[in-house]
């Protein structure tokens, strides 16, 4: 994240209003008598220009100063802006004398529902009767549908080509989901039928929407074609060529899984229906479903403590080493998260990679790494925040306030740990919360004292379902008792899973030095332990297993937690983690989801 956090960003999603208004005109004047309305609907205000009559034009559109259309509200979808869509219902079919327009059945429900057609135009039951088609095709683009190419979650594979996914198509499948026919439903078999040509044989199996993610878990290995607005966390998107549309850099134009709908059919009625339009765009509808202002991006780290042989390195080495291969993924993200143990205080001696106690503290010319990696969140819930006193809490958190950036889980007061740190970013309202399970000495947190804050359970379950209640997707994040095993212990799963049966939608460990399993409990990703991220365990475990870790990349699209990708890192010394490669990362994740039980 680049740019200073914001609690007021609003989504920016819309419907064009320009056609609407044309359809409106005609309703107020009885321009079309037959049309059936009811239940007044503002549109807005327009003073339009002076309309030339063609031959074609059955009526011209009266200029209205107030306009008020009518229409049944069970029609309309769910509002995304302040500007009512009229959706294609048959209450809307105009008399004889109007256009007819066909919209393929084939195209996804959420695409129809958003059309609004204008006044002097019909709905035609059947191609061949209308003068203008509504279809997939390049000609006349109104429209970019994204789909996304997933497996279910504990897939190991990142991610094919476009060539092997289009073999598989053409029933010539190998790669990682040989023999796996692709799970789609009728609406998206219909789509890429008409953009690539229909499928092979057994090539593909057609399921219920609602059946696909069900049917893949039990039959893994097993890929499926599905639209982006059917993303949610249980799948996990493939690249495709190295391009994910879960992902900020996203092109969409270069994505292969990018499909137009356009218009199709008499050249000066698609010149009427589009008049009035200063785009190359027609708005008649959506104009794709993925608006990149809709997106919000956080990653969630695990242990940071800047200290013994991992500040020795620093010191040796540059302050931003340990940042040299990972620093990228974590700035990319709208919202980066660091659960940072250490205070900072200017007392703090020289490192010493040998030191025997656990008193820490570190230089404040460290926070520079922590400035590096693009930090917008630190947690506080740490053991060692109250290490060095009170002093040099204050000191942190005050360094903390001078950059902007927000924390919680800790601070000048109990009040100020408890409280949710609250973010709105391109419409999503996300909450942080999280608390020390240990509580005791490191907690210390109190009515007049600086600190991490102790765990209550209680509170917070009832602090998670108000902020539920309230839109905001809840991240809590723990720091739980450590413990040195992959498979998650009975405590942390009776605590994590406490928060998801309370509403929160993600739940994180940021206390395990060696990574942990994962799971998904009712609508929750838990991830019960993340690893170390800046802390100096190389080679310290039981056959190296803290070498290993995670960061992970969660992400919001209108209000929603849609995805999330798992990035392991593994450490090439006591500071500096990197991007494991695809054979260690393999080796790994079938660790891990072993354990999990996938």
């Amino acid at each position: 994240m680049r740019q200073p956090i914001s609690r007021l960003w609003p989504a920016r999603g819309f419907f064009f209003s320009i056609l609407i208004l044309n359809l409106s005109m005609a309703a107020c004047t009885g321009g079309f008598p037959g049309t059936q309305l009811s239940t007044p609907v503002t549109v807005g205000i327009r003073t339009s220009p002076t309309i030339t009559l063609t031959p074609f034009q059955p009526q011209p559109l009266v200029p209205m100063t107030s306009l008020t259309a009518t229409v049944s509200p069970t029609a309309l979808p769910p509002p995304e802006t302040g500007i009512a869509v009229l959706p294609i219902t048959p209450s809307l079919i105009l008399p004889s004398n109007s256009f007819p327009i066909w919209i393929d059945p084939g195209l996804p429900v959420s695409f129809r529902e958003s059309l609004s057609i204008p006044g002097g135009f019909s709905l035609a039951e059947a191609s061949e009767q209308a003068q203008v088609q509504v279809s997939v095709g390049e000609e006349n683009p109104v429209s970019h549908w994204v789909y996304s190419l997933v497996a279910p979650f504990p897939t190991i594979p990142e991610g094919v080509s476009f060539q092997t996914l289009k073999r598989a198509w053409q029933g010539e499948s190998d790669g990682p989901f040989a023999g796996q026919p692709i799970l789609l439903d009728e609406s998206t078999l219909s789509v890429f039928s008409d953009w690539w040509g229909p499928p092979a044989q057994d090539a593909t199996k057609v399921l219920p929407a609602g059946k696909i993610l069900q049917h893949a878990w039990e039959h893994r290995p097993a890929w499926a074609l599905v639209p982006f607005e059917a993303l949610e966390p249980r799948w996990k998107v493939l690249e495709i060529d190295d391009q994910s549309p879960i992902r900020k850099k996203f092109n969409e134009q270069a994505y292969p899984l990018t499909v137009p709908f356009s218009l199709k059919g008499d050249p000066q009625v698609i010149a009427t229906l589009t008049a009035g339009n200063q785009s190359s765009t027609p708005p008649i509808g959506l104009t794709s479903n993925r608006q990149p202002d809709r997106l919000t991006t956080v990653a969630l780290t695990g242990v940071t403590a800047l200290v013994r042989a991992t500040a020795f390195t620093m010191h040796r080495n540059g302050i931003t080493y340990p940042a040299e291969d990972i620093g990228g993924i974590l700035k990319d993200a709208d919202f980066t998260h660091i659960s940072n143990e250490i205070p900072f205080t200017p007392d703090c001696p020289p490192p010493n990679p040998t030191q025997a106690g656990l008193r820490f503290c570190s230089d404040p010319d460290y926070i520079g790494l922590l400035e590096e990696v693009g930090t917008d969140i630190v947690e506080l819930t740490g053991d060692h925040f109250g290490d060095w006193g009170s002093e040099a809490m204050l000191y942190t958190l005050e360094m903390y306030d001078q950059r902007d950036w927000e924390y919680y889980g800790g601070g000048y007061n109990r009040k100020d740990a408890r409280k949710a740190l609250l973010i709105e970013h391109n419409g999503n309202r996300l909450a942080f919360i999280g608390c020390n399970a240990k509580g005791g000495g490191y907690a210390t947190a109190s009515e007049s004292q600086p600190g991490a804050v102790a765990c209550d359970f209680d509170w917070m379950h009832k602090e998670i379902k108000r902020l539920v209640k309230d839109g905001y997707q809840v991240i809590v994040t723990f720091q739980h008792f450590e413990y040195y095993t992959y498979a998650a212990q009975p405590d942390q799963i009776r605590d994590f899973q406490g928060m998801a049966d309370a509403g929160a939608v993600i739940i994180s460990g940021s206390q395990a030095h060696q990574p942990q399993s994962m799971e998904f409990h009712k609508k929750a990703f838990i991830h019960y332990g993340l690893g170390n991220l800046f802390f100096d365990q190389y080679h310290f475990c039981t056959n190296n297993a803290c070498d290993d870790g995670f960061i992970n990349r969660h992400v919001f699209y209108a209000g929603r937690y849609i995805s999330t990708e798992l990035i392991p890192i593994i450490f090439m010394d006591y500071a500096r983690p990197r991007p494991m490669t695809p054979d260690e990362r393999a080796k790994f994740l079938q660790t891990i989801f072993t354990v999990s039980g996938w």
